[in-house]
């Protein structure tokens, strides 16, 4: 049987005029490295409004406050860790609309990122990334009443 695994994650959008705040995955082999969203995993028993606070400090040196809900995504893929055939994986994502209140800008040292920037929204389409990015752009720019937008196509840049 092939194990199906769940992740809960909470996403950070934060943007500032037409910039947009990311983090750089690591990755052991740099052709593997692409950009996200400052956010991730929500720990056993967290409440996801605190794994964002927290997650985008541990990525970014910014304390940030909620400002909303923007909405939530859900994807699954196929993934070649979890076993010797590999597992399905269902990641639930949470995004907030978050703004900047203290800390300065600076790099991840021995987490899941290694670099956090303020990228143009113009040069997203150019970068390596994650759905989450564009995911998150879609809710921000639209604010659905319903917190959902339609799922974003994997392929050429974009990965999962």
């Amino acid at each position: 049987m092939t194990p199906q695994l769940l992740r809960l994650a909470a996403y950070g959008v934060c943007c500032d005029g037409d910039r947009i705040l990311l983090a750089r995955c690591v990755s052991p082999d740099p052709a593997l490295r692409h950009w996200t969203l400052p956010g991730g995993k929500v720990e056993h028993a967290e409440d996801p409004y605190d794994a964002v606070v927290r997650e985008v400090a541990e990525e970014t040196g910014y304390t940030v406050e909620v400002e909303n809900l923007l909405g939530v995504d859900s994807e699954s893929w196929h993934v070649d860790w979890a076993g010797p055939a590999g597992g399905e994986l269902h990641r639930v994502g949470i995004f907030y609309s978050v703004a900047i209140r203290g800390g300065e800008l600076r790099h991840e040292i021995g987490g899941s990122t290694d670099l956090a920037a303020w990228i143009p929204v113009s040069d997203v389409a150019q970068l390596e990334r994650t759905v989450t990015i564009d995911v998150a752009l879609n809710l921000y720019g639209t604010k659905p009443a319903n917190g959902h937008v339609a799922p974003v196509p994997v392929g050429g840049l974009l990965r999962y």
